[in-house]
């Protein structure tokens, strides 16, 4: 985490070039990297413009930040553990209108922390440090982009990404 942390501080600003991405096909190829303790549905075969390396950050320190907080073996979830279908947490990537979606069936954040989470060293858990989610905003601000965290289907986080550019715009 620190060494992404630094890699994100050191290129700073904005993202000068993008390539077309294939969300989809990226995400379940760094879902697989990370070996995650869960689960991983992908809904999207769209192409999005960005910096692979990245959105590669981004959704790896989602994916981290849903299974620290979402698997069933989490300190913060214990007592949530007998609620849960398996060990690990479900994640979901998917199409909104002009973005996508990356959600978990996790706890959730409650409504009035979801402004905090981004602040650096903002951490519920006792795994982490606070400074995963202060870089997934440092790198949707870099890419131009919006983010929103909202709640999932399942009642866990769901982060929608939107201004997001396709390769057809």
């Amino acid at each position: 985490m620190i060494e992404t942390l630094l890699v994100v501080t050191r290129r700073g600003g904005s993202v000068d070039t993008t390539e077309p991405v294939a969300l989809g096909e990226v995400a379940r190829k760094w879902w697989a990297d990370l070996d995650p303790d869960g689960t991983l549905t992908v809904e999207t075969h769209r192409e999005i413009l960005g910096d692979p390396s990245r959105l590669r950050q981004l959704l790896e320190n989602l994916y981290r930040n849903a299974v620290e907080h979402g698997s069933a073996d989490s300190p913060s979830d214990a007592d949530d553990s007998a609620e849960r279908d398996g060990p690990g947490v479900a994640v979901r990537v998917g199409d909104l209108e002009d973005g996508f979606y990356v959600e978990d069936d996790g706890p959730g954040i409650p409504e009035g922390e979801r402004e905090q989470i981004f602040e650096p060293g903002y951490s519920t858990s006792n795994v982490g440090i606070g400074f995963g989610l202060a870089v997934v905003e440092q790198l949707v601000d870099a890419h131009g982009w919006d983010v929103t965290v909202t709640e999932s289907e399942s009642g866990g986080a769901r982060f929608e990404f939107t201004g997001v550019e396709t390769p057809d715009e």
